[in-house]
């Protein structure tokens, strides 16, 4: 596979794509982006630039941020390395530490043998895409500014950002620490030996959790299942949670960015909800425009509607959905895999900014009714959603286009929205068709009423785009011949 190159930054397996060689191209490309953008935002400036560098626990990720810490160094930049936390208290550390920039030695939710570089600009927020075509460009030229030996810069560390990162969720004004303790709550939580393993403990005792249970929170780095919170991956979690009389799961993945809830009895608080949960308790408090990506579920635009706020749906990915919200002043947003982000506190998805308020919410909920998490979940409008995908090979732009075009010509009825692939909004649920970036697929998103539903507007969809493709075949090999 691939070295997979995105706004987020570099991502591969370690030793087969993502090697020594192209770490320390990147990182030279991103000091030398970071120079230029500071001198840029500030001609006067002569101070060297400085990065904060953080990682999660993989086993790989303490040599690759010592390799490109040094290389940071070695090519001017001053170095704050905040050790193994995660990603939104890199975020945070970043605009906090004055920096002009910030770098994440994390695969998210990818498997251990997988790490990446996740880059952020001095804001603490990730690059856009003509950000990353600029450092791209630099690779491309060769063009690297190192330092002599009298201008490299210098490493320190500061490994205090985790209590500030808690600090300052605990200080939001919606976050009421003795309503929280008042109901004596037992939870388990699930790190998956990531960067979570700590610090999410740490913010449950804070905020008033009075009995907490711990399953894969030792910081080992070896995760004992596949790392994304997804309902496949979690089953043994669920079941303990079951067995243990507890009130809710907390579930995260190994950067701490993404948040799963787990029911009493069980069963999942759906990944979806979990942006839907938190926002409308939010909008109780704050009101104002809500934002999610166009594959999240239209439960949070009829939050929104209860509200009485505009809801707006960006592109797939957190710097889209980020750009959206700035530009609608957007209050609370984020994305359907459990990603909230609070503009209140900064823009990245935060899953300790999600648990914060997730658990406030069903604090009040709970005070006032006495209910259990899975009657709390029922409270919500009910939707569900089918993932799958078609593998189409050897198609082009301009032909994946032609069939976008012939589908979307065949449902007049849907509300059709080509910001990021197809999207059709029919009365009863909505289908979003989205080529994926490094393979050769189409990933199919649907949403309706039930499960069998949505399953089968999934395969209709399938169907239509494998018979759009053959015809477009068919019509190109055609037009060869008459040529």
């Amino acid at each position: 596979m691939s070295l997979m190159i995105s706004v987020s930054g570099i991502r591969g397996i370690v030793g087969k794509s993502l090697t020594p060689e192209n770490l320390t191209a990147f990182t030279m490309a991103f000091a030398t982006w970071v120079k230029r953008r500071k001198q840029a935002l500030n001609p006067d400036a002569s101070s060297k630039p400085k990065i904060v560098i953080g990682r999660d626990t993989r086993p790989t990720g303490q040599t690759i941020s010592g390799l490109v810490s040094s290389t940071l160094a070695l090519c001017g930049c001053n170095v704050v390395d905040i050790g193994m936390t995660t990603t939104p208290t890199v975020e945070i550390a970043t605009a906090g530490e004055d920096a002009d920039g910030g770098l994440i030695v994390t695969a998210s939710h990818n498997p251990v043998e997988w790490n990446a570089l996740k880059m952020l600009n001095e804001k603490g927020e990730f690059l856009d895409a003509s950000d990353v075509e600029e450092l791209l460009d630099i690779i491309r030229q060769n063009a690297f500014e190192p330092s002599d030996w009298e201008h490299i810069g210098a490493i320190t560390s500061n490994v205090l950002w985790d209590g500030v990162h808690i600090d300052k969720i605990l200080k939001l004004s919606c976050i009421d620490r003795e309503l929280v303790a008042g109901m004596n709550f037992r939870i388990l939580i699930d790190a998956v030996e990531g960067a979570g393993s700590f610090i999410v403990p740490d913010l449950c005792r804070k905020l008033g959790i009075s009995t907490i249970k711990t399953l894969s929170c030792q910081g080992t780095g070896i995760f004992p299942r596949h790392p994304e919170p997804v309902e496949e991956n979690l089953r043994q979690t669920m079941d303990i949670l079951a067995r243990e009389n507890c009130d809710l799961g907390i579930i995260v993945d190994p950067d701490a960015d993404r948040l799963a809830l787990v029911c009493e009895d069980g069963s999942l608080f759906g990944e979806e909800y979990t942006l839907v949960a938190c926002a409308d308790f939010y909008l109780k408090h704050h009101q104002g425009p809500v934002v999610n990506n166009l594959s999240s579920s239209r439960a949070l635009r009829d939050i929104a509607r209860n509200h009485e706020v505009e809801c707006f749906s960006a592109k797939v990915g957190e710097a889209n959905v980020t750009e959206v919200m700035k530009a609608c002043g957007a209050v609370i947003g984020g994305e359907g895999n459990g990603g909230v982000i609070l503009p209140e506190l900064h823009y990245g998805r935060d899953a300790l900014a999600g648990i914060a308020l997730f658990i406030q919410a069903f604090a009040e909920w709970k005070t006032a009714t006495g209910g259990t998490l899975s009657a709390f979940r029922d409270t919500f409008p009910s939707y569900c959603m089918s993932k799958k995908k078609v593998q189409l090979e050897n198609l082009s732009k301009e032909t994946l286009n032609h069939i976008f075009d012939a589908i979307a010509s065949s449902f007049p009825e849907a509300e059709c929205n080509r910001l990021d692939g197809l999207k059709l909004d029919f009365s009863y649920g909505w289908v979003h068709l989205r080529p994926s970036n490094t393979e050769p697929i189409i990933r199919i998103y649907t949403e309706a009423s039930s499960k069998e539903r949505a399953d089968s507007l999934a395969d209709t969809f399938i169907e239509r785009i494998k018979n759009a493709s053959v015809r477009e075949k068919t019509d190109d090999t055609s037009a060869s011949r008459t040529a």
